[in-house]
């Protein structure tokens, strides 16, 4: 019976599948915010009053958008997850380092995004897992 649910619990494809579809759920959270409360101007904006340019905002909603949607579908997982992997770190570095760790802080810390950039790179190590669209 203990190996029964050990092979139950065992189960990594399906853990692939968890992961990037809850990563792709929260980058469209995250671009929809950008587009439909902050808007993409004012995203810009915002990247512009840190230093960046304000033509990257835009580059970070499609990467966010399209990222989000790969990641869902199962399209070159391995691909999309070490692609979104700069982008986080960007936050880190640029938004929300000076904030310090802990993300309840003023301004979100960086604890949040260090740890989705952790699962991005587990999640290109470890594939797309079951349902995919494509094996990469």
């Amino acid at each position: 019976m203990l190996t029964t649910l050990n092979e139950k619990l065992h189960a990594p494809d399906l853990a692939a599948l968890i992961l990037r579809v809850s990563m792709g759920v929260l980058f469209l959270a995250h671009a929809g915010l950008k587009i439909f409360v902050f808007t993409p101007a004012g995203t810009a904006q915002f990247f512009g009053s840190i230093g960046l340019p304000g033509a990257l905002a835009y580059l970070v909603i499609a990467a966010e958008l399209l990222g989000g949607i790969a990641l869902i579908i199962g399209w070159q997982v391995r691909l999309v997850a070490l692609a979104l992997v700069p982008v986080m770190l960007g936050t880190i570095i640029f938004s929300h380092g000076a904030s310090g760790f802990f993300f309840s802080n003023e301004g979100g810390g960086w604890e949040y995004p260090a740890f989705w950039t952790i699962a991005l790179i587990v999640q290109a190590l470890i594939g797309g897992g079951a349902a995919a669209a494509s094996q990469n």
